[in-house]
């Protein structure tokens, strides 16, 4: 018998996510995947303001947060997330290749980077665990 994929039922593993980007074709995208894995996708933000008002109200256990928002960059919104010890899971996503952000990921307070293009159930798993 083959091994349960883990999914978004196992209790080490956040169960809602707030998605934050401002391409919406992105977040119908990453909430169609987040879905079929499992996850309960509990609402979307189109930049950093929104995204910590939501994040304010909707207490989301994961943020995928994009890098780059049209207001507060992913960086910015991640540290004022976190500087209150209280911030839900928060894991960046971009375009672009993790290291052309250098140390920015490492310092904001995000759990971790997934390129766009990578983005799975797994990906987000694996740097959850």
């Amino acid at each position: 018998m083959a091994p349960r994929a883990a999914t978004c039922d196992d209790e080490d593993v956040p169960k809602t996510v707030l998605i934050v980007d401002d391409h919406p074709s992105f977040r119908s995208t990453a909430r169609a995947l987040l879905e079929a894995e499992g996850y309960s996708v509990v609402d979307e933000a189109a930049d950093g303001a929104e995204a910590l008002a939501k994040t304010k109200e909707l207490r989301p256990d994961l943020i995928l947060l994009d890098v780059q928002l049209p207001d507060l960059d992913g960086f910015e919104v991640a540290r004022r997330l976190c500087s209150n010890g209280s911030s839900p899971l928060i894991v960046l996503v971009s375009s672009r290749d993790a290291a052309d952000y250098g140390e920015l990921i490492d310092t904001c307070g995000a759990r971790g980077f997934v390129p766009k293009g990578e983005l799975t159930g797994a990906a987000l798993r694996a740097l959850l665990a």
